[in-house]
């Protein structure tokens, strides 16, 4: 039994090395072929993975994206230096101070202040003033005092001489109503009644200390014919003197000198010995 095992064994043995040496090695390429490819199929992915996995490839990748990211900003592109000049150019505008339009504001201010004063004037038809725009300047009006106190020396003068009224010249600063006008008399030549050399006029609210911007041109030629009868004004009639002008220059001059002395010792206009 023994015996006829070890046949068949060997038969067996025999009919696998007899069989076709090309099968059995295309048997093999085929099978060592797929597991090849499977084998490499695997170690391609795990490899793959495994490399980009691992921290030095992902410190290399970090690298560059910052040097990238660097370049980008140590280069910036024109849009980039475009703006920053833009945004230089706006700062240094920005740290100018806004002259022009404020300029403008206070001239839109005085104009329609002045507009709406001299329709008043001219819708009341009051006798008391009339008003002239000289030389078509809205901002310099001559100023025509008609009336003052009657039972007043000054105005016996008036009627004695034939005066009709007393001109005076009213200018108005860019910053008008927030600043006085500056204000002097032109015709006749006049004394006392607080009117000083050139026409100029001691008037503390005249001043930027005693001016409010609530007080109208109307209201400050009442408070001068006022001033004139308690300062005893009069009309000059010596001769030689009675026939020179006021000077404009002389007046600026004569009013800021009372200015300076005002401010010093107090104002009192009219005097207090006046009532």
């Amino acid at each position: 039994m023994a015996t006829l095992l070890r046949k068949i064994g060997l038969i067996r043995l025999h009919d696998r090395d007899t069989e076709d040496p090309k099968h059995h090695q295309g048997s093999l390429k085929g099978t060592k072929q797929g597991n090849q490819k499977n084998n490499t199929k695997h170690c391609n992915t795990s490899n793959e993975t495994n490399i980009l996995s691992t921290p030095e490839i992902k410190a290399r990748k970090f690298d560059v994206s910052v040097k990238d990211k660097a370049s980008v900003k140590d280069k910036p592109g024109k849009d980039t230096k475009e703006k920053q000049q833009t945004g230089s150019s706006k700062s240094t505008v920005s740290s100018l101070p806004p002259l022009a339009p404020n300029r403008q504001h206070c001239t839109q201010v005085r104009t329609r202040r002045l507009m709406k004063e001299l329709q008043e004037i001219r819708r009341l038809g009051d006798s008391f003033i009339t008003v002239e725009l000289a030389d078509d300047n809205l901002y310099d009006w001559n100023v025509k005092l008609h009336q003052v106190d009657k039972d007043s020396a000054l105005w016996q003068d008036m009627k004695e001489t034939n005066t009709e009224f007393i001109l005076l010249n009213v200018s108005f600063p860019d910053n008008f109503p927030f600043s006085p006008p500056f204000m002097r008399v032109l015709t006749p030549r006049l004394e006392n009644g607080y009117v000083l050399d050139g026409g100029a006029i001691c008037m503390e609210l005249l001043t930027p200390r005693g001016w409010s911007s609530a007080y109208t041109v109307e209201a400050v030629m009442r408070q001068f014919a006022a001033s004139l009868v308690k300062g005893q004004g009069r009309i000059c009639r010596k001769a030689g003197k009675s026939k020179k002008a006021f000077s404009r220059k002389e007046a600026e001059a004569t009013f800021k000198s009372l200015v300076k002395t005002h401010e010093k010792y107090g104002w009192v206009s009219p005097p207090v010995s006046d009532g």
